[in-house]
């Protein structure tokens, strides 16, 4: 099976398409493959698995966690449709403090590839979505932040205009008041 990768326009995130095939029983595709992933520019070793539900109008983030445990993501959509964001988080890069956002959704069988250095979240926009993310460390809550999603400075345009939010996500700081030890050529 082949995969393609495209780059968005911060260039470190893509849009991974794995082939699927179909037939009147449903379909079948790859959700990763070490080689290929590697062959299309991403070197990552993924340590674990997570899934998410949510409703319609949920929104989760936009999260990341510090070094020495920052977490690359390959996120994709199991059931529903998401908006996925991913912000550039490396001081002193071209594109600091930018943002790319990607609909995702089972039919399109779309992944995203945000690696370390970049916050990310996503809403929900069908009644349901199932949210399958690969990441390349562990989960470590002390090493856990956040930025706040309405952030002014970010200017994400944001699908829906009243998100449901956990408590955490209503207190995360702006981009400038957050924690953030990336820098330009840091992992």
């Amino acid at each position: 099976m082949a995969f393609t990768f495209e780059s968005l326009r911060i260039r470190d995130v893509v849009v991974v398409r794995p082939d699927r095939y179909l037939d009147d029983r449903g379909f079948f595709k790859e959700l990763y493959r070490e080689d290929a992933f590697r062959a299309g520019g991403i070197d990552a070793v993924f340590v674990q698995d997570n899934v998410t539900r949510s409703v319609r109008g949920v929104l989760r983030g936009l999260h990341y966690q510090l070094p020495p445990a920052a977490q690359g993501k390959l996120v994709g959509v199991t059931r529903g449709e998401i908006f996925d964001v991913a912000v550039d988080l490396r001081v002193g890069g071209p594109t600091y403090g930018q943002w790319v956002g990607r609909r995702l959704d089972v039919d399109a069988g779309e992944m995203l590839w945000i690696p370390p250095g970049f916050a990310h979240g996503y809403c929900v926009l069908s009644e349901t979505a199932d949210v399958l993310y690969k990441v390349t460390d562990t989960y470590h809550p002390d090493l856990n932040r956040g930025i706040r999603w309405d952030d002014p400075t970010l200017g994400i345009q944001w699908p829906i205009d009243d998100p449901i939010l956990s408590p955490a996500d209503q207190e995360q700081p702006s981009l400038g008041r957050a924690e953030n030890s990336f820098r330009i050529g840091e992992r």
